[in-house]
């Protein structure tokens, strides 16, 4: 019995001495995850704050085709304003947030990556009908210490989904790519 109160007293005392755990990672992803909420959010009410969300310093990597290698915010204010006033945009499925690593330590480092299914519209028109795609998007997100946007980079086929809709057939509405 001794020797059993003496191994669990020694392990009471040895769990004591563990070094806190650093939490700030976590409670990173858990801040800039909310921007990212907001972003999402911002996109469905064309109501977008880039000054909430961006650094000023921020690099947007063009990933659509034939986009340069990366893109101002201030042409993405110029797209997104030309973009939203020709489509409605709604997420279909729930918002996927999952914490990004750091490419050289592969730890988490505060960064935020989201998955999702975005349901581009095409609002009729008196020669047109409602036309409409759904879009699978992966896009990430590093953050400086304000919690604003330094790098984000967004992988889906918008460019052959501006183009279906456009000019595409009316009769395959709903498509998905």
């Amino acid at each position: 019995m001794k020797l059993l109160n003496s191994t669990i007293c020694a392990l009471l005392v040895l769990g004591a001495c563990q070094p806190p755990q650093d939490n700030a990672v976590n409670e990173a992803f858990e801040k800039n995850s909310k921007v990212i909420e907001a972003y999402v959010e911002g996109y469905q009410t064309e109501n977008l704050n880039y000054d909430a969300w961006y650094a000023d310093d921020v690099v947007i990597l063009g990933t659509a085709f034939g986009a340069p290698d990366s893109v101002s915010l201030k042409e993405i204010k110029e797209q997104d304003k030309m973009f939203l006033a020709d489509f409605d945009l709604e997420l279909t499925t729930d918002l996927v947030l999952l914490p990004g690593v750091d490419v050289e330590t592969k730890k988490a480092d505060g960064s935020v990556r989201y998955y999702g299914d975005w349901k581009m519209i095409m609002s009729a028109t008196d020669s047109t009908e409602e036309r409409s795609v759904v879009v699978k998007v992966y896009e990430s997100f590093d953050f400086n210490e304000e919690g604003k946007i330094v790098f984000q980079q967004s992988y889906g086929d918008m460019s052959a989904a501006y183009d279906y809709l456009v000019n595409g057939d009316a009769a395959e509405d709903d498509q998905e790519m």
